[in-house]
């Protein structure tokens, strides 16, 4: 019972966190400018900086092999999702507009805004590393499988996506470029020099307050008003923060991930809908309203599953 009480206190520290988001949004002091600049800050400078000192500080030389396997298993586990959700979906017969929509809030889990900061609040920043790994794997489709289903349910015309790249885009990512270069360092066995790693702290610290300050803005933009459980939604919920989970923690099993890597993986196979996945919509003229209220209930949602979830483990 302490490790859902623990869970029940990390929870409710984020939901306090984000709240001032969604404040801050209500008296008029961060409208889309501040918006943008956290976001910019937060993927392109604090997460970086949070990747490095994660891995370098908490993983060894002898760790890194096991990396890839780490990596293979939250892809797969992602892979499986998809599999399910477009199945589903087929089956539910939905409008063009929400079909690709429903898949991709049902199968990519919100790992970075979200999971980032309820990770570390959950088990601290040793798991900083798998956090990465398992990111490594989810942005993979976020910027290729995920663009294209919202663009073939939107009214915009869609764009041409070569293989290169999509290959770019996703290692030309700071996050990416960062994590890769930290294991790049573990496997030569290098250390950076201990100021590096004292600003690399610094630094990362600002991750989990700016990300949840983001989200609870990103509510308050959305607005409570455009929460209704459309048809697919409560069947979206159960896929994105049950079956996620059930599916990780099976290929866990399948593939030897223990201890902290397996705890992390089933909570960020846990998490809600993407952020990214409104502003997409919007972008591409899919069902904006149907994907905020996807994103407003599975991001409300975790603060009942996420408990339960570190009570079964």
């Amino acid at each position: 019972m302490g490790q859902f009480f623990n869970a029940l206190s990390a929870v409710f520290m984020l939901f306090c966190l984000m709240s001032v988001g969604y404040i801050l949004g209500c008296l008029g002091w961060m409208k889309t400018p501040e918006k943008k600049f956290v976001s910019r800050f937060v993927v392109n400078v604090a997460v970086p900086f949070n990747s490095i000192y994660g891995i370098l500080n908490n993983l060894s030389h002898d760790e890194v092999a096991s990396a890839f396997g780490m990596v293979l298993c939250a892809f797969l586990g992602t892979l499986a999702m998809l599999f399910i959700s477009l199945l589903i979906a087929h089956f539910m017969d939905l409008p063009k507009e929400r079909k690709g929509v429903f898949v991709v809030m049902a199968f990519l889990p919100n790992t970075l805004f979200i999971g980032l900061p309820m990770c570390t609040q959950l088990f601290g920043d040793k798991a900083v590393p798998y956090i990465m790994l398992y990111w490594i794997a989810n942005t993979v489709f976020t910027n290729s499988v995920a663009v294209m289903l919202i663009e073939h349910s939107g009214t915009a015309a869609p764009k041409v996506h070569s293989p290169a790249d999509i290959v770019k885009d996703i290692l030309t990512k700071p996050p990416i470029v960062a994590t890769l270069f930290a294991f790049i360092l573990l496997a030569l066995n290098i250390r950076l020099p201990q100021f590096v790693m004292s600003f690399s702290k610094y630094m990362s610290s600002t991750t989990t307050p700016l990300a949840m300050l983001y989200s609870g803005y990103v509510i308050y933009e959305l607005g409570f008003r455009h929460i209704r459980l459309e048809r697919g939604i409560p069947l979206m919920l159960f896929l994105r923060l049950i079956a996620g989970p059930a599916v990780c923690a099976a290929l866990c099993v399948l593939f030897g991930v223990q201890g902290l890597a397996r705890s992390v993986f089933i909570v960020e196979a846990a998490l809600p809908v993407v952020t990214q996945t409104v502003v997409m919509c919007g972008n591409y003229g899919a069902d904006e309203k149907y994907c905020a209220t996807g994103y407003c209930l599975s991001t409300l949602g975790i603060f009942i599953t996420i408990p339960l979830l570190m009570l079964i483990l």
